[in-house]
C-alpha cells in the first residue's frame, strides 16, 4: 500500500515540475523575444538592473559605455574566469572549499575590493579623505580579484546544495591553481582596460553573461532550500528546473530594480 499510495504522489509531483518548467521556459523566452533586441542593448538593459552605471566609473570601448561598470565589469568576469577555470579543471560538483590559507587570500582580494570602493566613493565629496586618486584600471582590478574570489566560494556552496552526490574535491586545491588563474585575470585586466574596439562584444556580453548566471547559482541555491529539494539531484537532467527556476528569479530581479530605477531617476543611467 504504501508503495501503491507513493506512486500517484511521485506522478502528481512529476506533472507539477514539468508544469513548472514549461512556464519558467516561456518566461525566459518572452525575456529574450522582448525589447530592446539588439545584443549590447540586451547587455545593456541586464547591466542596468545591478549595476549604476555611472559613465566616468566606466570604461567605453569603441565610443560605446559597457554595460557594466569598470568594478562590476571586473567582478563578472572575474567571477567567470573563476567558474570556467574550476570547471576546465572538472571540478564541477567539487563541494570542498579552497583550503583555508587559499580562502584567506580569496577573502582579501573581497576586503581589497571593499577598500577600493569606499576610497572610491569618498572622492564623491572634494573635502573627504581619501588614500589615492580613484582609477578606472583599479576599479576593474580589485573588482576582478573579487570576482575570483566569489567563484571559489560561491562553486562549491552550490554544488553542495544541488547535488545528491557531489565531488568531495576541494574546488581549488592550492596556491599553484590560484597563481595560474591569478596569470591569466592579470592579462584580462590588461586587455580590457586597452579598450581595443574589437573587445566590444566579448566583454559586453560575456560580464552580461556572467551576471546572469551568478545570480542565477544563488537563486537557484535559495529556490532549493526554500521548497525543501536540495541535494537531491543525481543528474543534469535532475538540475534542469532549479536552474530554470533560479534564471526566472534572476530575471525578475532585474526587471524589479530597473522599474523601481526607472521611476526614481527617469533613467536606467544613474544621473551622476
Amino acid at each position: 500500500m504504501e508503495n501503491a499510495d507513493h506512486k500517484p504522489q511521485a506522478t502528481q509531483r512529476s506533472r507539477w515540475e514539468q508544469v513548472a518548467l514549461v512556464v519558467a521556459l516561456v518566461i525566459i523566452a518572452g525575456f529574450i523575444l522582448s525589447p530592446p533586441w539588439h545584443p549590447l542593448d540586451k547587455a545593456d538593459l541586464i547591466g542596468s538592473g545591478i549595476c549604476h552605471r555611472i559613465p566616468s566609473h566606466s570604461f567605453f570601448i569603441g565610443g560605446r559605455q559597457l554595460p557594466l561598470c569598470a568594478r562590476c565589469t571586473g567582478t563578472y568576469l572575474g567571477a567567470l574566469l573563476g567558474f570556467t577555470t574550476m570547471w576546465m579543471l572538472r571540478r564541477q560538483r567539487a563541494v570542498g572549499m579552497p583550503p583555508p590559507a587559499v580562502l584567506i587570500v580569496a577573502v582579501g582580494f573581497i576586503v581589497l575590493m571593499g577598500v577600493d570602493g569606499i576610497n572610491s566613493y569618498l572622492n564623491f565629496f572634494p573635502n573627504a579623505p581619501h588614500l589615492y586618486t580613484p582609477r578606472n584600471w583599479l576599479r576593474l582590478a580589485t573588482g576582478t580579484l573579487n570576482g575570483l574570489a566569489l567563484s571559489m566560494i560561491v562553486l562549491p556552496v552550490f554544488n553542495f546544495t544541488l547535488w545528491k552526490r557531489g565531488s568531495p574535491e576541494r574546488a581549488i586545491r592550492g596556491f599553484k591553481e590560484l597563481g595560474m588563474i591569478l596569470v591569466v585575470a592579470t592579462m584580462m585586466v590588461y586587455v580590457v582596460q586597452r579598450r581595443i574596439a574589437i573587445l566590444l562584444y566579448p566583454v559586453a556580453l560575456l560580464s552580461t553573461l556572467s551576471v546572469l548566471m551568478t545570480l542565477t547559482l544563488v537563486n537557484t541555491m535559495i529556490v532549493l532550500i526554500i521548497i525543501r529539494r536540495e541535494a537531491m539531484a543525481e543528474t543534469w537532467r535532475d538540475a534542469v528546473l532549479p536552474l530554470a527556476l533560479g534564471l526566472v528569479c534572476a530575471l525578475m530581479e532585474i526587471t524589479v530594480l530597473n522599474l523601481f530605477r526607472y521611476l526614481l531617476t527617469g533613467s536606467l543611467t544613474m544621473p551622476l
